[in-house]
């Protein structure tokens, strides 16, 4: 099961993602992250992130790069982006 709760802070519109991760939740997301993406920062929240697929990761890492931040990411989580990112 995967869950998406949405929150504002301030400028900051965090989504909170809880569960597992995967590509079949992706276009959901996407969706999601495009239509708030006007004039506030966007934030996702991994917390609640258990099981990540390798699609989720290469969808975090283009969030990255496109200016998303990642806040408590997983040490697993953090680590697979980071060899994505050296292998891009």
């Amino acid at each position: 099961m995967f869950k998406i709760q949405k929150s504002v802070d301030g400028n900051f519109i965090v989504f909170i993602l809880s569960g597992r991760m995967q590509a079949a939740h992706l276009v959901e997301l996407q969706q999601l992250l495009e239509s708030e993406a006007d004039d506030q920062k966007i934030v996702l929240d991994l917390h609640e992130v258990k099981l990540v697929d390798r699609e989720a990761v290469r969808f975090l890492v283009r969030c990255e790069v496109e200016g998303i931040t990642l806040v408590h990411c997983p040490a697993y989580i953090r680590a697979w982006i980071e060899r994505e990112k050296g292998q891009s």
